[in-house]
């Protein structure tokens, strides 16, 4: 049995690992809600660049264009901070969402790629953002349209595989595989 432990420690691991770090990112957001009730926010993506953040904030807050009520993020505004783009962004985009119809419109979350549908809750201080229900059986497919070329959204480019997914799947088969052989 001295043996096996090793082995059982080194297939155990990637686990620990794993859980070490999704426990250190729900105390980290210990500060944001997870919505219990079905809801969605339009937010922008972490990885969105600046310019395209502050054009689909142009076009969204627009006469023109998304007419989202983007008095929030204006200065004197609830939620106006302006360093942090990505959380204006975030406003005007789940502003626009609502008022192009919420869940029920999934599409017009997209802004080129730049936003994403979520059920944590971006709220923060007094500053709140209204929420949409979630669908309970959508499509996710269609086509929204800001600034000069519209986006298709037959394909979403924004879902990837998370590679600590699959490792995380992977782990447990080997895991399981041997442990049951010991």
């Amino acid at each position: 049995m001295p043996a096996s432990s090793p082995l059982r420690l080194l297939l155990l691991l990637p686990i620990l690992l794993l859980a070490t770090r999704a426990s250190a990112g729900a105390a980290a957001g210990s500060g944001v809600g997870v919505s219990g009730g079905g809801q969605l926010w339009c937010v922008a993506k972490n990885n969105a660049e600046d310019g395209t953040l502050q054009s689909a904030i142009d076009w969204a807050c627009s006469a023109d264009g998304g007419r989202a009520d983007c008095a929030a993020i204006q200065q004197g505004g609830a939620c106006y901070d302006p360093p942090d783009l990505q959380q204006h962004a975030s406003y005007a985009f789940n502003d626009y969402f609502l008022r192009a119809g919420g869940a029920a419109s999934p599409a017009a979350c997209d802004f080129s790629g730049a936003a994403a549908l979520t059920a944590l809750n971006p709220s923060h201080g007094s500053c709140v953002f209204p929420s949409s229900t979630s669908p309970k059986n959508g499509s996710f497919t269609g086509t929204t349209t800001y600034g000069p070329t519209g986006t298709d959204l037959s394909y979403n480019s924004s879902w990837k595989p998370n590679s600590w997914s699959w490792l995380l799947h992977l782990s447990l088969f080997v895991m399981l595989s041997f442990v049951t052989h010991l």
